[in-house]
Order: C-alpha cells, then structure tokens, then sequence
C-alpha cells in the first residue's frame, strides 16, 4: 500500500499458472468476446471504440452478489504478452480502479498469469476499502481459477464450443422488435412456450430473468439470464442456471433496419457438457447429437420468439 497525494491507494498482485500456450492464453485475455466464457462474474463486453494497440470497453459484471457495469481504456502490449487497464468512472464504493495483466511462458505449453490491481475508495472510507479488498481478491480468485480451467479446457475441447445465428426479416420497425424482447417480463402472455416468467430490472438496461420453458413433450425448464440491453440494437445475455447438455450458453439479439424493415437476429454461443450427453440422450450418442440436438432446441425457441417479435411489430407499423 502506498500514499499517494495523502490518499490510501492499494496495490495487489494474485498470480496462477496455466497449462496452454502464452500467446493462446493472452488472445483470450486481448480478444473480449471471449470474456464471458472465460470469467464466470462476466455478463457482457462491448468494444466502444479503438484499434490494434488501445480501446474502450464496456463491461458488465456481477461482484459481491450485485451486478455493475463500467468503461475501460485498455493498451495492448501482444509482443510482451501484457494487457493494462484503467476503470474510466468506477463505480461506488470504488473512486478508481487499474491494473495489469501479465502472460509469462514457462514452457511451449505452460505460463504464469499475473493479475496486477490498483485501487482506491471514494473518501479514502476504510469499511470500503475493505469492500473492495474483498471483491478484488475474491474476482480475482475466481477469474484466475476460470481463466485456467477454462482456457485448459478450450485447449483440450475447442470442437465443443459452437455457434449458431437465427435471422427473419421483420415488415416493421426496430424499436417495435427490440420492445418485444425488451419487455420480456410480458412474455407468458405473449410466447405460448413460457409457462412463467420474472423479470427484475437492476439498473437502466440491466436485467434478470427468471423464466420456466415448456418443451415439446410437455416437461418445464427453469432458466435464469442476466440480460444487458442497449437500444435499439442489441441485447445481449448469459445463462446462469444450464441445461444438463450445457456447461455455457451466451447469446445476443440483434436489430438491424435495412430497406425492407428489421432484420432480427438470435445469436447463441454454446459449450456442451459431454458428461451428460449418455444419460440425457442414451449412451449411443455421439458429441455431433448432443450439438444437434441443443442447436435444435435454442434454435426453435428463437425462432417462436422471432416469429411473435414479427407479429407483434407488424401489427403496429
């Protein structure tokens, strides 16, 4: 810790090796559309602005049970193998947050990841500066112990990461089909497969839902999603309760006005869980099935979705 202009301001370092290649594990790191499938607190990352070497992100990510967003400018170092940080507005109890992350090889297959924060708190308050000590040793905990097992496990399974985009063009405007899947909390009046639903908004644009999916043969499937929404063009979303077949699902609506109306777009990212697949589809099943048969079942739920999104918005135009 070090006292910088009279202001408590902490320094901390957490460190993990990773058994994958250097330059593999810093693409993930370097590339964030990968983020939510590598780091279990991270909804969504949207890339604002930049080029090769710096950017602004924005990310949304649950800490301490509550779910924040924030922007950050972000330098990328790729011949030293480092990504440096900084929150532009942090938010409370945090008055600014920074840090580096470090890739270091230690064989053709193996590095050392290093994780470096600087942090203070608004009012330099110490019962919250012990909050962010706490949020920060524990994200970085998890995210390091993510960033191993799942970086290790794309290494090992990269054919059981797929993904998949549905389309139908809309006679209708793009605010009438964002609504739509906006107001999913209209849903089990709206959509003939959802059974219920229970949707919170947790901040402008920052959602959670809880819905119950009727399958075909009848059966009910609890799902929980944190949504992010930014109008009128996307919303995007992480499952956080999975199905049996899957260990991730991701996914984003699209909204896209051309000269014949909106293309809309269900866009879905998948990893199957291969422990699963003997019990859930009996044991001659292969790894193509289970990604058959999940891609089937996303894919006639968007649709549906679509198809009401269509009625609905053409209704109205």
């Amino acid at each position: 810790m070090t006292q910088e202009h009279g202001r408590e301001h902490r320094e901390v370092e957490h460190e993990i090796t990773v058994s994958a290649p250097a330059a593999a594990v810093y693409r993930l790191i370097a590339e964030v559309e990968h983020w939510p499938r590598i780091f279990p607190p991270t909804i969504h990352v949207e890339r604002l602005e930049g080029g090769a070497t710096e950017e602004r992100i924005r990310i949304w990510a649950t800490a301490n049970g509550t779910a924040k967003s924030w922007t950050s400018r972000r330098t990328l170092d790729a011949g030293a193998l480092r990504v440096g940080f900084r929150q532009e507005v942090s938010a409370p109890p945090v008055a600014a947050m920074g840090g580096t992350w470090i890739i270091e090889p230690l064989s053709d297959t193996e590095c050392r990841v290093r994780l470096l924060h600087d942090y203070r708190a608004v009012d330099d308050d110490p019962a919250s500066l012990r909050w962010i000590d706490e949020a920060v040793d524990g994200n970085s905990r998890s995210e390091l112990a993510a960033l191993k097992t799942n970086v290790e496990a794309a290494h090992a399974a990269e054919e059981l990461t797929f993904s998949f985009e549905d389309t139908v063009q809309i006679n209708g405007s793009a605010k009438d089909v964002y609504d739509f899947i906006n107001e999913a909390g209209r849903w089990r009046e709206r959509l003939p497969h959802v059974a219920t639903v229970r949707l919170e908004e947790l901040s402008p644009g920052l959602q959670t839902l809880e819905m119950d999916t009727r399958a075909k043969d009848g059966s009910t499937h609890t799902t929980k999603s944190y949504r992010v929404c930014l109008p009128v063009q996307k919303i995007a979303y992480k499952q956080v309760t999975l199905p049996a077949l899957m260990t991730l699902h991701t996914g984003y609506w699209t909204f896209e006005e051309n000269e014949d109306g909106v293309a809309a777009s269900s866009q879905h990212t998948v990893v199957l869980n291969t422990a699963n697949i003997a019990r859930v589809l009996g044991a001659e099943a292969t790894v193509d099935d289970a990604r058959e048969y999940v891609r089937a079942a996303l894919s006639t739920n968007s649709r549906a979705t679509l198809g009401h999104a269509r009625t609905y918005a053409e209704s109205r135009s």
